[in-house]
């Protein structure tokens, strides 16, 4: 868990340095691009090809396209729609779609999450309830591909770790996480990317020289290491801090006009969601328990 934290600590100011200095500035699709190119260029020299079979190294390509190279294209396109406080209180689903995704591969069914995805839907309206358009709706599913990917690719390399082989190095398999996410983005930035929307600036390059190797390279093989030493539980709640910790940084450094107290209120409605898929998850588990 102190691993958790400590990205959760670096993650919260990429959120605002995405909102404020590259959003609708710097082509989305070449933003995701540098961000993995630099990732994978920081752990390519400790890459083993011959350490793992191919199937398990072709798992772990297919986790990285999901948490970063697919989800980051969703994440980047939701800042043209939606507040830098909006996009991460909308990031409080990830947690439901950890344990629904868990419970799914487990074959089991998640009772609770049809009605905590309901709450926290209320708890979106909530905070907009006055602006609800079209673009805000479009905003709001984009971060939910967002969370999903992120969170499938989490659950996913969690579980190959453990099941496959929890006596590597993770540092020597980890390039095939960034492999896999490059994979996705190179096509995604040629297909779709914009060439006159490159960064202008140097504040520009250097902000995407930190995300890529700091935040990108260096924070999600914490992240994702971190997720093999805790339980599944422990991994959805960590998944939230995350919110509290960027709204902060936003709020008091570039976001100060933000309405605190209708954030607060749809905030509130969505935790109460966390709160009873926390709820059914627990009875689940006691149900398992042998009398």
């Amino acid at each position: 868990m102190p691993i958790l934290i400590a990205v959760t600590l670096l993650w919260a100011f990429s959120f605002s340095l995405i909102g404020v200095y590259l959003a609708g500035q710097v082509d989305a699709w070449f933003s995701v691009l540098m961000r993995v190119a630099l990732a994978t260029i920081v752990f390519l020299p400790f890459l083993k090809l011959r350490q793992i079979e191919a199937k398990i190294a072709f798992k772990l390509m297919i986790c990285g396209a999901l948490q970063l190279g697919i989800m980051y294209g969703f994440y980047y396109q939701s800042f043209l729609y939606l507040s830098v406080p909006e996009v991460l209180l909308f990031t409080v689903m990830t947690p439901l779609y950890v344990t629904l995704i868990n419970d799914m591969l487990d074959r089991r069914l998640n009772v609770g999450f049809a009605i905590s995805a309901i709450l926290a839907i209320l708890g979106a309206v909530a905070i907009r309830y006055q602006g609800i358009d079209e673009g805000f709706i479009k905003g709001l599913l984009i971060v939910q591909g967002a969370n999903i990917c992120f969170a499938s690719g989490q659950v996913g390399y969690k579980r190959i770790i453990a099941k496959e082989r929890p006596d590597l190095p993770q540092r020597t398999v980890f390039g095939w996480f960034f492999l896999g996410a490059i994979a996705v983005v190179v096509p995604c930035y040629l297909a779709l990317g914009n060439p006159d929307k490159l960064p202008t600036t140097t504040l520009q390059w250097s902000i995407l020289t930190y995300l890529g190797i700091v935040a990108s390279g260096l924070g999600y093989f914490a992240w994702n290491k971190g997720a093999t030493m805790v339980n599944i539980g422990t991994l959805a709640v960590a998944n939230n801090l995350l919110i509290p910790a960027g709204i902060i940084v936003n709020v008091v450094f570039w976001n100060r006009d933000a309405d605190i107290v209708r954030l607060a209120i749809g905030g509130g409605i969505i935790l109460l969601a966390l709160w009873v898929n926390d709820k059914f998850n627990q009875k689940y588990a006691e149900a398992k328990v042998p009398a």
